[in-house]
């Protein structure tokens, strides 16, 4: 497979200090590595360094939506129209085998370029929409997003030549609706030197808080993070500072939680040096690319079980149920903040299961394999699928 010609469609500005773009930078990077020769279609706007031996084709600068923040807007719908016939002319013009399409509006634009003799099309699916759509949506209007959400979920999976689950529970969903494979494949990650004493002295004099004393979430604060959650908990716990760490200018500010702007950079310090790291989401079918980070810090980590893929309870993180409220976080951070035996050992298999399943070097040869099998699928009725494919 080595000199696969792939192309990643990339719906969404690039790069950016979010969890997307961080999973299609490192996704790139590692089939670069892995022999492919690989091309990254995006918005024209991008906040950081590209990954070495990448090729980056964007849209027109006029046409690209001047936040980075994720999220519905009414500059999305010009810029994947100038995407579509950036992908288009190219994709005419250089002979690809197979498009990673990145995210729902990806896949959709490249099953449009299918249509016309483009290359096959493996969906990676970054979330649910059946499951996260409701996140952008008023109120009113909540339930109509999510059946449509579901809708859309489902007419993807029966179009691309392949899926990208990144956990269990979205092939799950996924599988029954899909005409072609589908690989549970969750995001890689490249282990970095750890800060030094002195980063992490800086970093938490400039945070407000003192080293080792203090539980971390790091990240956005959309709504389908749910922080209100995080917030109620820690209005319980008054022992343990809790801080949020983002990127963005959108702020997350309680009585009871601190709420900082960080670099990527800072965001990592700051989960080597914390106690505690947190996850409150709660929607199953992605896999918060913030998980990594905290594995890899050896923190002990306490999530929702519906997206801590391949995490188990008590064993390399904390795990409370789809449906626990503050409470069950808020006796999770209690009972770990007393007990730093039980923290250290929880860091420990973090660590361990990070290396186990989530090393590039065997994620992106799976990787390519996917795209090869895309390759002798079949195209796509123009009828929606309305059967599941044979086992």
């Amino acid at each position: 497979m080595s000199g696969t010609r792939i192309a990643l469609l990339a719906a969404f500005p690039f790069p950016a200090p979010l969890g997307s773009q961080h999973y299609c930078a490192e996704q790139a990077g590692a089939l670069a590595r892995a022999g492919a020769h690989v091309t990254l279609f995006c918005y024209a706007r991008g906040e950081g360094s590209i990954p070495d031996g990448i090729r980056v084709i964007r849209t027109p600068r006029s046409l690209s939506p001047r936040a980075l923040r994720a999220g519905p807007s009414p500059g999305k719908p010009p810029a994947d129209l100038a995407l579509a016939a950036t992908f288009l002319r190219r994709s005419r013009a250089e002979d690809f085998d197979a498009v990673l399409a990145h995210n729902a509006e990806a896949a959709a634009i490249a099953l449009a370029v299918r249509a016309v003799g483009g290359p096959p099309v493996v969906y990676v699916a970054h979330a649910l929409l059946g499951c996260e759509l409701d996140a952008w949506a008023p109120g009113w209007l909540a339930g109509t997003a999510r059946s449509g959400g579901a809708l859309a979920d489902r007419w993807l999976a029966s179009r691309a030549d392949a899926v990208v689950a990144l956990c269990d529970a979205a092939a799950a969903a996924l599988r029954p609706h899909a005409r072609g494979p589908i690989a549970v494949l969750p995001p890689g990650h490249r282990a970095e030197l750890p800060p030094t004493h002195e980063q992490k002295r800086r970093v938490c004099a400039r945070a407000g808080v003192a080293p080792g004393a203090f539980a971390l979430y790091t990240g956005n604060v959309d709504r389908y993070q749910e922080l209100p959650v995080l917030a109620a908990a820690a209005r319980s716990t008054p022992e343990l500072p809790v801080l949020v760490a983002t990127h963005g200018d959108a702020r997350f500010e309680t009585p009871h939680v601190r709420c900082v702007r960080v670099t990527p950079e800072e965001a990592r310090v700051l989960a080597h040096t914390c106690s505690l790291s947190l996850v409150t989401r709660r929607r199953p079918g992605g896999f918060p690319i913030k998980l990594l980070q905290y594995m890899e810090a050896g923190c002990a980590i306490v999530a929702c079980e519906a997206i801590a893929h391949g995490l188990t309870h008590d064993r390399d993180a904390w795990l409370v149920s789809r449906d626990a409220g503050p409470d069950a976080f808020a006796r999770a951070l209690r009972t770990l903040n007393r007990d730093p035996g039980r923290r250290a050992r929880l860091g420990r298999g973090a660590r361990a299961t990070l290396a186990a399943h989530h090393d590039w070097s065997s994620l992106a040869p799976r990787t390519l394999a996917l795209a090869d099998e895309a390759r002798g699928c079949p195209p796509a009725p123009r009828a929606l699928a309305t059967r599941s494919p044979s086992p």
